[in-house]
C-alpha cells in the first residue's frame, strides 16, 4: 500500500508542478496594471550570452503604469531597450542613465482578446499535461496489476481516485483561466 500511496502523492506533485507553471506563465500576461513579472520572459544579450533581465538589473514596480528596470551596467543599457522592444509586449522604452522607465498603456479591446486567447492556450497546454501525469500514473498501476501486485478491484479503485485528483487538478486550471481572463478583460 506504501508505494501505491507513493504513485498518488507523485501524481500530486506533478500536477501540483504544471498549475504553479501555468501561474507563472499568466504572470507574464499584461492586464493594463505594471507588475515585474511582465518582464520575466524577456532575455537580455549581455556578455555574449543571452540573460534574463532580472540578471542584468533589478527589476521594480513603481506605481501601477510603470515598471522600472534599474539596469546595472551602463554599458548593457542600449541591449536591455532593445531586448525589451523585441519581446513583443508592446512596450517602449524610456531611458534616463542606467535607469529604464517602461510606461504601460491601456490596453485595447483587441489586444485584450489576444490576451485572453494566449491564457487560453496556456490552460489548454497545462490540462494536457496533466493529463499526461494521469496516464502514466494509470499505467503505472496496470502494471502493478499485471504483475499481480495489486488485485484487478485495487486497481479500479485506483484509477477511480486518479481521475478524482486529475478532476480537482483540471478545476484548478479552469479557475486559474477565468481568474486571469476577468483580470485582463476588467477595464
Amino acid at each position: 500500500m506504501d508505494r501505491d500511496s507513493e504513485i498518488l502523492q507523485e501524481l500530486k506533485k506533478k500536477m501540483e508542478g504544471a498549475v504553479s507553471s501555468l501561474k507563472h506563465l499568466f504572470g507574464g500576461l499584461r492586464t493594463g496594471r505594471a507588475s515585474a513579472a511582465l518582464l520575466d520572459s524577456v532575455k537580455v544579450e549581455a556578455y555574449g550570452s543571452s540573460m534574463p533581465i532580472g540578471q542584468v538589473g533589478s527589476v521594480s514596480v513603481s506605481d501601477a503604469k510603470m515598471i522600472v528596470v534599474q539596469v546595472w551596467d551602463k554599458g548593457l543599457v542600449p541591449a536591455v531597450e532593445k531586448a525589451i522592444m523585441n519581446s513583443g509586449l508592446g512596450l517602449t522604452p524610456n531611458t534616463d542613465g542606467q535607469l529604464v522607465r517602461l510606461p504601460i498603456p491601456d490596453l485595447t479591446q483587441d489586444r485584450r482578446k489576444e490576451l485572453v486567447k494566449k491564457a487560453n492556450e496556456y490552460s489548454e497546454q497545462a490540462k494536457v499535461s496533466i493529463r499526461n501525469i494521469r496516464r502514466n500514473g494509470i499505467d503505472s498501476y496496470k502494471k502493478q496489476e499485471k504483475e499481480k501486485l495489486i488485485s484487478e478491484d485495487e486497481l479500479k479503485a485506483y484509477i477511480e481516485e486518479v481521475q478524482k485528483i486529475t478532476d480537482s487538478y483540471i478545476e484548478k486550471v479552469d479557475a486559474g483561466l477565468e481568474a486571469k481572463s476577468r483580470d485582463i478583460l476588467s477595464i
